[in-house]
Order: C-alpha cells, then structure tokens, then sequence
C-alpha cells in the first residue's frame, strides 16, 4: 500500500485528491492537507467581489466531501516538510509519513513587494482567494454610497492577469446597472506591455479586442507599469519604456482599487533545498516531479515555469485551469505507473484555455500550446462565454461534491469552443 499525501486544498489539490482516489482504488491511502476546511471557487471570486455571488454559494466543507470517497483530511495546514524522511509536518504538529507528496498549494500573494498593497493592512483589494473577495465586496458596498475613480489591474510580477481584465470589466458591467458609472473615472494598471498581453505573448488579436473592449467601457489604462507605491486613497504608477527604463510617472487618486500582487511559493515549499527555485516555485521535470526529489510531485500555480517572453516590466506565465487539470493527470498516472512498476512516462501538454466573464460578455483564449510556437491560437469574444463560464462554475463545484475526476477542459471546455478535443497527457515514449 502506497501513502500519498497531496499538500494544498484548493482546485490543484481537491481535483489530484479525487483523481488518485478513483485510478489507485482504495488499496492506497490519499490523505489530503489544507489550510482551513473550506475549499472556494477561486474563478468565482469576482463575482462575489460585487455581490453577485454569496460566499456559501462558491465553498463548500472539505472533509465532509472528500471523506464519503475515503480520503483522509487535515485542516491544519503543512508546516514544514522533512524532504530526506518523507514526510510532513502539519501546523498541530502531527508528521504525517508519504511514498509520494504532490505539492499543490497554490501561491504566496506577496503584497509586501509592493508598499500600501493588499487587503491586510493596505488600501487595495483582491479577488485570490475567497476571503479577500469577501473583504473586497464589503469594501465595494460602501463604496456604492460615495463612488468615485477606481484603479484595477497587476502589479510587477504578476502572472495571473485574467481576473484582473474580468474583475474591470465586471466592475463597469455592475456600476452601469446601478446607473452609477457616470460617476466612476476607470484605469487600468498593468505590467504588460500592451493590452490583451495575458503574460502570454497575446494570444490570436487579444491585443486589437481587448482595447476596443476597454475603449467602448471608457476604461483608461497604463501599460509597462510599476505600481511604486499605494497610499489611502491613492498610488504611485511609474510607467517604463521598452528598454524597461522609468519614464512618467502617475499619481492615480481612487476611491476603491483592486491590485493583483506577483506570486512566491509558499514558505514550508520554499524553504526545502534543492525543491524550488529562487522564487519559491517547484522545479519539475517533464513528467511534473523534481529533479531532486523523486518522490515529490507538483502541479499547479506553484509549479515552476518561466516567462513566455522577457518583457520590459517583469510579467509571469500564468498556469489556467487546463494546464493544472493536465498536470494533476500527468501525476495520477505516473504515479499509477510506477506502482504497477512500469517507467513513470507520461507528460502534460501544458495547454492554455481560458475563460474571462466581462459582466455581460466575455472572453476566450486559447494558446494550444501555451508556450510558443503554437499549433491553435486565438480570443473569441461573446455573450456565449459569459454563460460557459457561469455552467462551468456549477459543473466543477458539483465535481468537487460528487467527487469525480472527469476532466472538464478537455471533455467539455475544448468541445464547447469548437476545438478539436486533445488529449491532455501523452506518453514520453
């Protein structure tokens, strides 16, 4: 009997839980390690931001699910991880032993590379994790009564850009039905160094389609920006040149303001020598294990990957829910393999599919694969995907019920676009 304990609860963590559960059978033993008990929709997250979605509609209670399909839960979190003795470390103190950890917890949000950012002792808010985006909708209703200008965007760093394009858009959609946004003055802030960039190089004309996006919602923006500094009530931007100098500089006034930090591994993942590279994230090989450790695996936003291209204010590859959904069945089955004593082959595809809610439209980037070359590429913009991504929220939360592993990306995301479907992992061999 193998033990494997998967670190991280969130859509990484709960999805390779539930897939290893139903390829290994109950002849292994899965223990899941989270930090809470509550496991939250993060795609969900800027909708609850403006109310229109309440926080018991996105979470739902970890061990009571994962228990009927005889997982093992810890709420406390991991604490540290004893590398050399295989094993973790849970924040109450109990060394839970592993024949293999797969590491998905998702990212530090570091809020402190950025002075006045964050919604733990800053003036902005965020939508990357429930929480915050529950703290972000009480910020939002009282500034309902006293509206003025807003600023959303990325800082420096930053390698998840869909929700802060989705959460602008969402912000305009709801002040127009609140007959208020002639009251609202929008910027967006970014390090990308255009528009529709996505920490993707662009993907199809997501540069033309979405500035005639922001264009016709009268949202203003900077590009090749650093966020400096955020004080109350309102931030240093410093725009950059394309040789990433520093040029003008912008104080932006707001009244209510949405940052999305760059990410850092976790502190019990980063601090395993030899695990992760200088900025915490997990090194892994092709077939998502490290190099160093053989017995650790990794998946998700904590992985590892380098940017698609250098851009002149640093900009991260974000990791979509495709690619995270590939990387946890690469593990599945190599893990599969190995204790079938078979050469643990198989590898992820890495593809990027994405869907942005706009409020009353929506946004869909394919990048097949992720990095270029690319054999698909394109944005399709429709009121089709603002409804894909409001079905593919209740599909995946009742996946996360029923605990099944069925692959939603690749069985009926790629469909839902007309794409071919793909097979999410292939054999090295």
């Amino acid at each position: 009997m193998a033990r494997i304990v998967v670190m991280g609860a969130g859509l990484g963590g709960m999805s390779a839980a539930y897939e290893l559960r139903e390829v290994l059978g109950k002849g292994h033993e899965v223990t899941l390690v989270g930090k809470g008990g509550q496991f939250g929709f993060t795609p969900s997250n800027p909708w609850l931001a403006v109310g229109w979605r309440q926080q018991e509609q996105i979470t739902l209670d970890v061990a009571g699910h994962v228990g009927k399909h005889g997982i093992a839960f810890n709420g406390d979190g991991v604490e540290r991880i004893d590398a050399e003795g295989d094993a973790v470390i849970t924040g109450g103190g109990e060394r839970i032993p592993y024949d293999y950890l797969l590491v998905c917890t998702g990212p530090k949000l570091a809020f402190e590379e950025v002075p006045g950012t964050g919604p733990d002792g800053g003036f902005t808010q965020s939508v990357c994790t429930t929480p915050h985006a529950a703290h972000a909708w009480e910020a939002y209703q009282a500034f309902l009564q006293d509206p003025g200008p807003v600023v959303i965007g990325a800082v420096a760093g930053a390698s998840c850009f869909g929700p802060a394009y989705e959460f602008a858009m969402i912000v305009d959609a709801d002040l127009r039905k609140r007959k208020l946004r002639d009251k609202v003055p929008m910027t967006f802030v970014t390090s990308e160094p255009y528009i529709g960039h996505m920490g993707l190089g662009g993907v199809g004309d997501s540069k033309g389609l979405m500035e005639s996006e922001m264009r016709q919602r009268h949202i203003k923006w900077i590009v090749n920006s650093k966020v400096a500094e955020v004080r109350d009530g309102e931030m240093t931007v410093v725009e950059h040149d394309a040789k990433g100098q520093p040029g003008e500089s912008h104080v932006l006034p707001f009244k209510f303001s949405m940052l999305l930090p760059a990410f850092k591994g976790v502190e019990p993942v980063a601090a395993v020598e030899g695990l992760c590279n200088p900025r915490g994230f997990v090194i892994v090989d092709k077939h998502q294990r490290s190099p160093k450790y053989p017995k650790i695996f990794s998946a998700g936003v904590c992985v590892a990957i380098p940017p698609v291209e250098a851009t002149p204010v640093p900009t991260g590859a974000p990791k979509t829910g495709f690619m995270i959904e590939s990387m946890v069945t690469t593990i599945v089955r190599n893990i599969q393999a190995e204790l079938k004593g078979e050469a643990p082959d198989f590898e992820g595809t890495w593809n990027a599919v994405c869907l942005a809610d706009m409020g009353d439209t929506g946004a869909a980037f394919v990048a097949l694969p992720q990095i270029p070359p690319r054999n698909v590429t394109w944005t399709k913009i429709g009121k089709w995907v603002h409804l894909a991504k409001i079905a593919f929220e209740k599909y995946f939360l009742y996946k996360m019920r029923n605990g099944t592993s069925e692959p939603i990306y690749e069985k009926y995301v790629l469909s839902a676009l007309g794409i071919e479907r793909l097979k999410d992992v292939k054999r090295s061999s």
